[in-house]
């Protein structure tokens, strides 16, 4: 991990090119559920601009959080990287604007979104021929539950975070400003590993986001 490259936002591979995870059991079915959780993922409104180049945002964010589990983890396994494929399943289904617009109606808005989305890539997974222990397991890596007790479950959340700095800590300044902004990066900031943090720092970005990730860090 310390050696390789980083993932960058230009890593947006397809399932025709998706890595196999070591010891996989039937690639058949992984590439099957792979394939069908971006199929679902396509059809997101919301498009993320990279190079010039627009792609669904859901898409884009899942395909680079799977890239950062394996840099993360080259050993992990066909759960966790379901997982990271399915973090945000067709997230833009359930609008925050359904829940009250207060810090209670946004913890109800992110618990039923977990819920949602462990829920939609099991039945994914059923569909492509996994039993409900394997369902189990990634929706419980979805649900972060176990997070910084369960190995997998943090290396979810560091992708996951990384995803977030690399793709939206940018624009979050520019529209929410640094008073509101570094909250937010502390909070997530205190969900990361050491070497996620570190990775951090090996990110490109660009001086607005280096500030405030300076700030934030102390």
């Amino acid at each position: 991990m310390a050696d390789a490259p980083i993932p960058s936002t230009t890593d947006l591979r397809g399932p025709e090119t998706e890595r196999l995870p070591i010891g996989v059991v039937d690639a058949d079915r992984f590439q099957r559920a792979i394939a069908a959780i971006d199929a679902a993922n396509a059809g997101d409104p919301n498009v993320l601009v990279i190079d010039g180049d627009e792609h669904p945002k859901e898409l884009a964010h899942a395909r680079l959080a799977t890239a950062w589990v394996w840099w993360f983890d080259p050993q992990a396994s066909e759960e966790q990287l379901l997982a990271a494929r399915a973090h945000h399943l067709r997230r833009w289904a359930s609008p925050r604007d359904e829940f009250p617009r207060d810090r209670a109606g946004y913890l109800r808005w992110r618990a039923a979104l977990k819920r949602q989305h462990a829920e939609d890539v099991g039945a994914i997974m059923r569909a492509a021929g996994y039993d409900d222990e394997d369902a189990a397991r990634v929706g419980q890596i979805v649900r972060k539950e176990g997070l910084a007790r369960d190995a997998d479950v943090q290396t979810h959340e560091d992708a996951l975070c990384l995803v977030f700095v690399q793709t939206q800590l940018q624009w979050l300044t520019d529209e929410l400003g640094d008073e509101r902004i570094v909250p937010i990066v502390q909070k997530t900031m205190k969900k990361m590993s050491e070497r996620a943090i570190e990775a951090v720092g090996r990110l490109e970005l660009g001086p607005d986001a280096l500030a405030v990730l300076e700030r934030a860090s102390h």
